[in-house]
This record gives C-alpha cells, sequence and structure tokens, in this order.
C-alpha cells in the first residue's frame, strides 16, 4: 500500500512537472526537509539545505522568464524534455521499496509520460496565445500554469489519490477535445 501510496504521490508531482519544472521540486523539497514527506534512500539528497535553495533559486528564475513575452516560448521548448526528466525523478524518489528495474519502468512510463503530456498541453495553449494576441496575454496563462503547478504539487502531497484521479479527467477531457477538433478539421 505504501508503493502505490508514494506512486500516486510521484505521478501528481510529475503532472505539476508538466505545468513548472522547479515549482513541484521545490515543494517536494520543503515537505521532505521539514519531515512530512518521505522519499526513497538514493533521493534523501533532494531534503537537504543545498538542494533547497537550488530548487529555490532555479523555481525563481523559472517563474520569472514565463513573465517575459517570447523569452516563455523558448523556456516551452527547453521545458519540455526538462518536465519529462523531472516528471520520472520526482515519480523514482517517492518509489522506494521495489526493484530497481520496476521503480525506473514506472518512473519514466508514469511520471514522465504524465508530466509530458501536461507539459505538451500547455505548450500547445501558449502558442495559441502567442499567435493569438503577439504573446500579451502570455502572462495570463503563465499565472494559471503557475496556480497549477502549486496546487497540484499540494494536492498530491495532501490527497495524493484524489489527485490521481483529477489527473486523468482532465486528460480525459483534453484528449476528447483534441480528438473533436482533429475529427471536425478532417470533416472541413
Amino acid at each position: 500500500m505504501e508503493t502505490l501510496l508514494g506512486l500516486c504521490i510521484g505521478i501528481g508531482l510529475s503532472a505539476a512537472c508538466g505545468f513548472r519544472v522547479f515549482v513541484p521540486l521545490l515543494i517536494m523539497s520543503i515537505a521532505s526537509y521539514s519531515g512530512h514527506l518521505s522519499l526513497a534512500p538514493t533521493f534523501q539528497w533532494m531534503a537537504s539545505p543545498a538542494a533547497l535553495a537550488a530548487f529555490s533559486v532555479a523555481t525563481v528564475l523559472e517563474i520569472a522568464g514565463y513573465y517575459v513575452p517570447w523569452v516563455d516560448n523558448f523556456l516551452d521548448s527547453v521545458a519540455t524534455p526538462a518536465a519529462i526528466v523531472a516528471g520520472t525523478i520526482v515519480t523514482a524518489s517517492m518509489v522506494g521499496d521495489v526493484s530497481p528495474f520496476l521503480k525506473w519502468t514506472l518512473a519514466i512510463i508514469a511520471g514522465g509520460g504524465v508530466a509530458g503530456v501536461v507539459q505538451g498541453s500547455t505548450v500547445l495553449i501558449r502558442g495559441v496565445s502567442s499567435a493569438g494576441t503577439g504573446g500579451l496575454a502570455n502572462p495570463i496563462f503563465a499565472t494559471a500554469e503557475l496556480g497549477g503547478s502549486i496546487l497540484t504539487s499540494i494536492l498530491a502531497l495532501v490527497a495524493p489519490v484524489l489527485t490521481i484521479g483529477l489527473i486523468a479527467v482532465v486528460l480525459f477531457i483534453l484528449g476528447r477535445k483534441f480528438l473533436q477538433a482533429k475529427t471536425q478539421r478532417a470533416i472541413q
């Protein structure tokens, strides 16, 4: 049961990595440093003061960068692979008592996959925003993404199973809308 709960927390935090790469890592570092979150033994370094400081600086820089038009689009191109890696690491750090093969398989498929899908969705939305408004509406989306990352990270720690359910519902809705849009374009 503990492994399943850890996996749920990891997947929830991975989804948050899709919104912002470093916010979930910072929240996870704070929670583990304060003793509210247990990490797998090989990931205890994330609870160190040095990791906490590094994640804090990276978070501030990432948040600030998303409020500069066109820089945010550049950050998206860098953040996409970074979100997948961060999602993989976050999930692996939460799964402790399984074989390394199973841990990393789950981390790559579930953690990296969820982070990649969420990040890909935000990239598409930002691209439409940039094309439609010349980047002027992007700070609104940046604020929404930041809020989504913070909320998803905290929710993943407080109610991990509920978070997995919400992620599944949102991904289902996004997938359905994508298929509807694709079908509409094929008909026209």
